[in-house]
């Protein structure tokens, strides 16, 4: 017995001393707390939806869960060639047309409005805490770094799950870029990894701010959670509509389906373009990711003129094969007569231009 409570305490200090690591940043306190407990969205010591949202359906289980996806025979679950991919020279894109380069998953360059801005970047190999655990991205799909970015006028941070907010490539962004815009919350992170308190914009839903004369940025609901250690709720989750005087773009966190789509088509639409989460969904937590047939509906409620699936193509997160998203979004859009484009890694998409829509993913 005593053995055994000795192996128990070193394990619980060996845990504590892992989640101090920077990678897991910090929870809000001070004066950002304060803030955070009078948000109406914030209820019981956590961020919560308006609507019920349940982390799982109901008949499942986490040890279940993690069985299947590490024992799963699914087919296809990750691609067996490198995919093809274009590295375009990001400091060249001119035009008054915004442009955006997707660099797999949900992380992608727009430039608008003479701005250069970047999107839940993630250019470590791994979405995960550490990088000798978790799923390695695709072949060929980790072909831009932070070296390859222009001088950026901000980056753009939507919740802070690890394969949107990845700690070494916020790091490494720190000295290229003039501001950082997230959601409520997130900024504790950013604070504790070295970003100075005044380069740091946080969000509350409905909540809007500049990024330039001409280009403002409004945060919106999602449908989703957030954490990055043992806790959850914490910080906000957000999507982002993004309107320069000729463009109107929605930048789309993780979300699952939710009539919050509709309504902020109603304020904000109809967009030019929108980059909506499409991937890593399962009937095992329908709610918190979308399947592909509700994305294109998302896209509707919109009221979206294109778009532009991201949340795929990169990582492996869920049980599904690697092309079912896009499969599945792709069809589900031409039956609702929706436009769809569908962009190789590192091709620009010029807004209101000719959009890629090869399936060059079979």
């Amino acid at each position: 017995m005593l053995y055994f409570l000795l192996v128990l305490v070193i394990l619980t200090m060996a845990t504590w001393a892992f989640l101090q690591l920077p990678v897991f940043g910090a929870n809000p306190s001070g004066t950002r707390l304060v803030r955070i407990e009078k948000s109406p969205n914030y209820r019981d010591g956590m961020f919560r939806y308006p609507i019920e949202t349940p982390m799982m359906a109901p008949n499942t289980s986490y040890p279940a869960m993690m069985r299947e996806f590490f024992f799963s025979k699914t087919p296809n679950r990750e691609p067996t060639e490198p995919l093809p991919s274009v590295r375009t020279d990001l400091n060249s894109l001119r035009g008054e047309a915004p442009v955006v380069v997707w660099f797999g998953h949900s992380s992608y360059f727009i430039r608008i409005g003479g701005k250069n801005l970047l999107i839940d970047p993630v250019f470590s190999n791994r979405a995960s805490p550490v990088q000798f655990a978790g799923t390695s991205s695709y072949p060929g799909t980790r072909i831009y770094s932070v070296a390859a970015l222009p001088p950026l006028d901000a980056v753009i941070l939507t919740h802070d799950h690890y394969d949107h907010l990845d700690y070494e490539t916020i790091r490494q962004l720190i000295p290229k870029t003039a501001a950082f815009h997230t959601a409520l919350g997130v900024g504790a992170h950013l604070e504790r990894w070295g970003i100075s308190p005044e380069k740091i914009t946080e969000y509350d839903w409905w909540e809007s701010g500049s990024l330039a004369n001409d280009l403002t940025l409004v945060a919106t609901p999602a449908r989703h959670f957030s954490g990055r250690g043992l806790t959850r709720g914490k910080t906000l989750w957000v999507g982002f509509v993004l309107r320069s005087a000729t463009h109107t773009l929605y930048l789309g966190g993780d979300s699952g389906y939710g009539p919050h789509f509709r309504e902020i088509g109603e304020k904000y639409g109809p967009f030019d373009l929108v980059m909506l989460e499409n991937g890593q969904y399962d009937e095992k937590w329908p709610l918190i990711h979308m399947m592909p047939e509700e994305v294109a509906q998302a896209a509707l409620d919109l009221r979206a003129k294109t778009l532009l699936p991201v949340h795929w193509g990169k990582f492996t997160l869920a049980l599904h094969s690697w092309t079912d998203p896009i499969e599945r979004v792709t069809r589900k859009a031409r039956e609702l007569g929706l436009p769809v484009t569908t962009p190789k890694i590192g091709v620009p998409v010029v807004v209101g231009g000719s959009y890629p829509d090869r399936s060059w993913w079979r």
